[in-house]
């Protein structure tokens, strides 16, 4: 049986970079299954295997709210998708559900109209202190591929279905997450969690 995690050897992070950026390109594997039985969500590991993110929904699929965490179960973020009755969006704060309401905004993603393009895209801006980047993120080969990109087209991330170390492919639900050097994983991987939310897989 294929194995679902990573196994390139991982390369030490500097001592003086954020724990969740890196000067080095990073590769991840992202499960969109929870470990927990019978919840939803999903389940990201290192290039070692190991558990670094997690997402576990005890409800149905579909939340409106879902908390990104670490392996010990620390928040991150708290991602909230607003009622809106046509396009959709959701809001990232970096606190849990208790300081939600005097929580720090951290980004909002803005879903596009998908009429009149040939696939999903979404628009995100990402707010630190009084500045603001914005970038995209596509939807490549149906709804299980996507990239997240900066307005020059520049990529950011990239999330593939994983393949086996013999070239088979793995189902849908199992991608691999390529993060650019000197970015914010774990602000791509709430990112990521929205796309999932937008495709009803958490």
């Amino acid at each position: 049986m294929a194995k679902i995690h990573s196994v390139v050897p991982i390369a030490t992070p500097d001592a003086s970079c954020s724990p969740y950026m890196t000067p080095e390109r990073e590769a991840f594997t992202v499960w969109m299954k929870s470990l927990i039985m019978q919840g939803n969500g999903c389940t990201v590991f290192n290039q070692n295997g190991e558990i670094v993110y997690r997402i576990d929904n005890y409800e149905k699929k579909g939340n409106r709210k879902v908390f990104l965490m670490d392996l010990r179960g620390k928040v991150l973020f708290t991602i909230i998708q607003k009622k809106l009755r046509v396009f959709g969006r959701w809001e990232g704060y970096k606190c849990d559900e208790q300081d939600v309401n005097n929580g720090k905004l951290w980004f909002r993603v803005k879903k596009g109209c998908s009429i009149f393009k040939s696939r999903l895209s979404c628009q995100v801006s990402v707010h630190c202190g009084e500045a603001q980047t914005f970038f995209d993120i596509e939807s490549v080969a149906g709804k299980s591929e996507f990239r997240i990109v900066d307005r020059t087209g520049g990529l950011i991330a990239e999330g593939k279905r994983k393949q086996s170390s013999s070239g088979v492919y793995l189902g849908d639900d199992v991608l691999t997450l390529v993060v650019e050097p000197e970015v914010d994983h774990s602000l791509v991987m709430a990112l990521v969690a929205v796309y999932g939310s937008m495709h009803r897989r958490l």
